[in-house]
């Protein structure tokens, strides 16, 4: 199994009761897109859950805009007002934490700014916001790996599928055919969603514990 899982933003919920319902083994390879803070009630678990995981699985976790955010928010006034903005959320991170950057711990900040940016496979380009179709994986701008939005994705010179999360989709996920994008909107009553690579099955939990599965051959393409 490949597993690859959407955006979190603080659902820890939504991200156990994937793991309860999947059941990926040691031996799968799992890729979590980015965005585990913000937003969602519990920023703190999900990163503690995923330390937790990278223990004991093949997890590989990529960067996310809302991690650039967090890392940037030290770094200037005018970052850390954004990060605070109600359209951030980062308010809710830090809540999560106890109040202020002084309560993260160090191995928090070694997991956010330790992320790659973006993962790739024999047939998949796995990335956060998605690449520029042109250039090569390793050649784009940094900003393409954390801001572009899924509806810029043009099919990639690699002939590669890219598989992606940062624009929101509604309830289910998108198949371009050419470009995936798993980003359901995990906290605020939506779903997080994760996508089996090899099968094409596709998972659906929220912070209710709900859950439902699918094929991605049921999506309509385009």
């Amino acid at each position: 199994m490949k597993l690859v899982i959407g955006d979190i933003h603080g659902c820890r919920t939504a991200l156990e009761t994937m793991f309860e319902v999947v059941v990926p083994s040691n031996e799968d390879l799992i890729v979590t897109l980015g965005d585990y803070v913000d937003r969602g009630p519990d920023s703190k678990g999900v990163i503690d859950y995923l330390l937790e995981k990278k223990r004991t699985h093949k997890l590989v976790h990529l960067m996310g805009n809302h991690e650039i955010q967090m890392i940037r928010a030290l770094e200037s006034k005018q970052d850390c007002e954004r990060f605070l903005s109600g359209m951030c959320g980062g308010r809710d991170t830090l809540e999560s934490y106890g109040g202020g950057f002084e309560d993260v711990p160090e191995e928090h900040w070694e997991f956010i700014k330790k992320a790659e940016l973006y993962h790739e496979l024999d047939a998949f380009i796995l990335v956060h916001a998605g690449v520029e179709a042109g250039l090569p994986v390793d050649e784009q701008d940094r900003e393409t790996y954390y801001y572009q939005r899924f509806y810029s994705q043009q099919p990639h010179r690699s002939g590669k599928t890219v598989v992606c999360g940062h624009t929101i989709q509604g309830d289910l996920p998108t198949n371009l055919g050419y470009a995936i994008c798993l980003d359901t909107c995990a906290y605020g009553g939506g779903w997080l969603s994760a996508l089996d690579l090899d099968s094409g099955r596709i998972w659906q939990t929220n912070e209710k514990g709900g859950s439902r599965e699918m094929m991605l051959g049921d999506l309509p393409v385009g």
